[in-house]
């Protein structure tokens, strides 16, 4: 795969969901009878279909919209910057992350959302075009970035989702009330060949950067994905090749948001994940909840983060420190549906084991901020907002959201 990036120039109206419309579902049937990338590459449908697939994995589209005075309180937000970052599995539930986005006291009129795990044209939300439903309907620009084309549904109970994919892709976005400018997106390779195994897709996760023209003083947004079924080195990896781009600009103050996957696992394949399951729970089943789930910086993931803060890039202070973001109930049928995709079945009498030896709740942390050139806003606290449901009580997410309120070093 091609690993530039092309910008898809900024869009008004329909435009920006007609510029990544394609016509490959077609040859989907015959892609699925590939077992690794190399395979399909070489292929002769392959390289029949490869530009239009690179000219979708290769872009990002934009939409820049006039924002209303009533939205833009310029007093409010002269001396402090809000962001928000949070995966929102898939948009599955997107009428309730609307509505939370728009009415819950601590997700509300944030200046910045860095969201990952967004959808376009997939059945199992709807078919929607999940970035631009929340854009138009908080009025705020928006900057999307394509990550994967899904050759299938999706995995666990994803797979059974009524309707077929339209457009399915899934990828990773960016809304701003303010101007966005030098959008672009940075490719990160895979921890793990997506052609094989059950779920298979086409690309790879993506950084997307972003220059903000806030009241406060232009600063650079950049939201940040990295791969769950990869090593903890792997992780590491990605993030240098953030940095590594990021240093390649001209100086900003910067953000980096989003879910970082940082498990504690290596997660590659099954095999790996069991081994690293039988490591945790000869460490003791609560200390490794208590102390490293929710802190995978002390030590599993210490390059990861060390990475950062060698760079001059703070975490601490924008994160709620030891609070998880994603959670695993034993009683949860859909969760447990989803790890048969890569667990054997064997395993999971050990798992429901060593979750009930804490109450059967394991909670880490896999989001989190970090910054450059910026500190906390006098008087604010970074939070994670949990328990987000819709009226029947269904999750929005399998993550939690993180918020933080930041001001630009002078």
């Amino acid at each position: 795969m091609s690993s530039q990036t092309a910008t898809i120039e900024e869009h008004q109206g329909s435009d920006v969901t007609n510029a990544l419309r394609h016509s490959l579902n077609q040859y989907f049937p015959e892609l699925l009878k590939f077992e690794s990338t190399p395979e399909m590459g070489a292929s002769v449908v392959y390289q029949k279909i490869k530009p239009e697939v690179e000219r979708i994995l290769n872009a990002v589209v934009v939409q820049s919209v006039s924002i209303s005075s009533s939205v833009r309180d310029e007093s409010r937000t002269l001396n402090s910057i809000s962001v928000l970052a949070w995966n929102i599995e898939r948009g599955i539930q997107l009428e309730g992350i609307i509505e939370a986005l728009k009415n819950e006291p601590e997700l509300k009129d944030k200046d910045l959302l860095l969201l990952t795990e967004l959808d376009y044209g997939m059945a199992r939300s709807g078919n929607r075009f999940v970035a631009k439903e929340i854009a138009d309907a908080l009025e705020m620009n928006f900057a999307f970035a394509p990550v994967y084309i899904a050759l299938q549904k999706g995995s666990g109970v994803e797979e059974f989702a009524e309707g077929e994919n339209t457009n399915s892709i899934h990828g990773l976005a960016m809304f701003s009330r303010y101007r966005m400018v030098n959008v672009h997106a940075v490719s990160l390779p895979n921890g793990k060949d997506k052609m094989w195994g059950k779920e298979k897709r086409i690309g790879h996760l993506r950084a997307l950067i972003a220059d903000i023209e806030h009241p406060a003083g232009r600063f650079r947004a950049v939201t940040v994905h990295l791969d769950a079924h990869c090593s903890r080195a792997h992780r590491h990896r990605q993030m240098k090749i953030i940095l590594d781009h990021l240093d390649t600009l001209p100086p900003l103050p910067t953000i980096l948001g989003g879910d970082w996957n940082t498990t504690t696992f290596n997660s590659q394949n099954a095999t790996r994940a069991i081994l690293g399951y039988w490591r945790r729970v000869l460490m003791g089943v609560k200390n490794v909840v208590k102390n490293h789930y929710p802190h995978p910086d002390r030590y599993f993931e210490k390059r990861l983060f060390g990475e950062l803060s060698g760079r001059g890039y703070e975490y601490e202070p924008f994160n709620e420190i030891g609070v998880g973001t994603i959670h695993y109930h034993v009683e949860s049928i859909e969760k447990n549906t989803n790890l048969r995709d890569w667990v054997p079945g064997w395993c999971f009498p050990f798992i429901f084991w060593a979750a009930n030896r804490v109450g059967g709740t394991v909670s880490g942390r896999l989001d989190w901020f970090a910054g450059r050139g910026i500190s906390l806003a006098d008087g604010t606290r970074p939070l994670t907002v949990a328990n987000l449901v819709t009226d029947d009580k269904i999750p929005l997410s399998d993550h939690d959201p993180i918020g933080v309120q930041f001001k630009i070093d002078r």
